[in-house]
């Protein structure tokens, strides 16, 4: 008999395989009592020091051969690794006795309650130091390194969650899907499913008692995982997607729909590689360069010339393309050493984007002369927009400052009130973004990385599609464009409810860019439209995906 479990979808597609899962370490029940002598305790410290380096430096190395959003977290996952404040936790606890396990143990506890507590995006980096625990415990007892098995075969991972680390270095031949009960749909593991193009279910209720080897389906449109399915009837369902990916891959662009109506399809990228890579698609252009995630390992501020050169390579890859940066987007859960974070009780509601240009004097103007002096290089004249802009006066300062260096100014709509002020912030600059994930977050008072509310996070709430309406239409009023450049853009259905609201682009990861352009080139701008105003009359995601499943097939 089968079993269908459900979750939130975060990556459309359908796979049928045996579950692998990853390792887990073994008891350290042994390692954690006595105490030890003071004439052992430097030794200790030291085959500490040494450990955390060592995990360090392979995440660095792992990093260094990826490339996009696989290798902004490996380097994310790095630089936590050697964090002075955990550290330097576990070391006083080996200079008060304690063996180096037990130390490890107890450092990463008290850095996960803290981060727990504070909630909201630190919350989001328990599970990356969970999994530097393990890596160092590993390395202090001399164990395989724990994470994801190399399977044989095709395998689907399941897993409570899983670490960037260990997902950015998944072969997508080997591990063909993805579920995991805990996680939302704006989470690490999500963000890296949809750029290695495979299914993925997040928060999916009862997956812990499905077993290693156990044969199951995972529907990454409908959000389910069922549990030894008929075989039969399985292959029939990946036989479908398969045909269905087919389609998408012969898509060449541009985006439109079926009638000829224009939707630019863009990519996000996070540095030169992955702008490089995203060129070998059909996408337009780049709707959001991460410029922050270029500059996480830095200790200082780079300069001028060397944010140009960074800047000139994603501007080449797209020559003659239109490029978006954004501007830092730092705080939170990406801090930059050099911009000073100070120590705040909620980051993810506190000194963030372009608030934290207001204690770093001449951070934003640098960084805004190194995009011109990029621009001018390379003859591709960019576009740039500032996150998390709230007030029409903070995005009439910004546009001023970006037309000073000769550069379009935009600006993100990740805060509600944004979205409720974007007649009033149009007066101002000339495009919009809308980031979907933080929109979620913030208009649902939800963490995004909380498996008990990854239903309020999910961009389908009519709630956050409301602002996106709202948003679309200011923008057609004053004859400006308006883009979405979260993960909403990827899903293709939701593109075409989005193409429906008015949305003028849509910036996604590389490997969703085929099925967002072919989804829709399927669907008349009518059907998008009637999608998009029975999705706004829906009450809950659930029905409001429904409602679009229903006019647009």
């Amino acid at each position: 008999m089968s079993t269908v479990l459900r979750g939130v979808p975060v990556v459309p597609g359908v796979a049928y395989a045996p579950v692998i899962r990853p390792g887990r370490l073994p008891s350290l029940e042994g390692e954690w009592t006595g105490e030890v002598p003071e004439s052992d305790r430097s030794a200790q410290a030291a085959r500490f020091s040494a450990a955390a380096a060592a995990v360090a430096s392979r995440l660095r190395d792992r990093a260094a051969l990826a490339s996009g959003a696989a290798a902004e977290v490996l380097s994310a996952t790095a630089t936590l690794a050697q964090d002075r404040a955990w550290l330097g936790a576990a070391e006083k606890r080996i200079n008060a006795g304690a063996p180096a396990v037990r130390a490890v143990v107890g450092a990463i506890e008290q850095f996960v309650d803290m981060f727990t507590q504070m909630g909201g995006l630190m919350a989001e980096r328990v599970t990356d130091l969970n999994d530097i625990r393990d890596r160092v415990l590993a390395e202090l007892l001399g164990l395989p390194e724990p994470g994801v098995p190399v399977p044989d075969v095709p395998s689907i991972l399941c897993a409570d969650d899983l670490a960037p680390a260990d997902t950015a270095g998944l072969d997508p031949t080997r591990v063909v899907a993805l579920a995991t009960a805990l996680g939302g749909p704006t989470s690490h593991t999500a963000i890296i499913a949809r750029q290695l193009g495979i299914p993925c279910v997040v928060a999916v209720q009862g997956l812990d008692a499905v077993g290693a080897a156990t044969m199951v389906l995972v529907d990454g449109t409908a959000g389910t995982v069922v549990v030894t399915p008929d075989p039969v009837i399985a292959g029939e369902a990946v036989a479908a997607a398969k045909r269905d990916a087919q389609r998408a891959a012969r898509w060449s662009g541009p985006g439109a729909t079926a009638d000829g109506h224009k939707v630019a399809i863009l990519a996000n990228v996070a540095d030169g590689a992955a702008a490089r890579a995203a060129r070998l698609t059909a996408a337009e252009g780049v709707g959001l360069f991460r410029t922050e995630l270029c500059f996480l390992d830095r200790d200082t501020e780079p300069g001028i010339e060397e944010q140009a050169d960074v800047y000139a390579e994603v501007l080449d890859a797209f020559a003659g393309c239109k490029v978006v940066i954004r501007t830092l987007d730092a705080g939170s859960d990406k801090p930059l050493k050099f911009a000073g974070h100070p120590e705040e009780a909620n980051p993810a509601l506190g000194v963030r984007g372009i608030r934290i240009a207001a204690g770093n004097p001449g951070l934003l103007s640098r960084q805004l002369e190194a995009i011109a002096a990029a621009g001018r290089r390379t003859g591709n004249a960019p576009w740039v927009m500032a996150p998390m802009i709230a007030t029409a006066e903070e995005a009439e300062h910004f546009a001023a400052q970006a037309r000073s260096y000769g550069l379009t100014p935009g600006v993100m709509i990740e805060v509600p009130a944004a979205a409720l002020l974007a007649e009033r912030i149009l007066h101002h600059i000339d495009f919009l973004s809308i980031g979907t994930n933080d929109l979620a977050q913030y208009t649902m008072a939800a963490d995004r990385m909380s498996a008990d509310l990854a239903v309020l996070t999910d961009p389908w709430q009519p709630a956050v599609l409301s602002l996106v309406a709202m948003t679309a239409q200011a923008g057609v009023a004053a004859g400006k464009p308006v883009g979405v450049c979260g993960e909403a853009a990827a899903d293709p259905l939701l593109a075409c409810v989005l193409a429906g609201l008015g949305v003028t682009s849509l910036s996604a990861a590389a490997a969703a860019v085929q099925g967002v352009g072919a989804r829709l080139a399927e669907a008349s701008l009518t059907q998008c439209r009637e999608a998009a105003e029975a999705v706004l009359a829906a009450s809950t995601a659930a029905d409001a995906r429904a409602a679009a499943l229903a006019v647009l097939g």
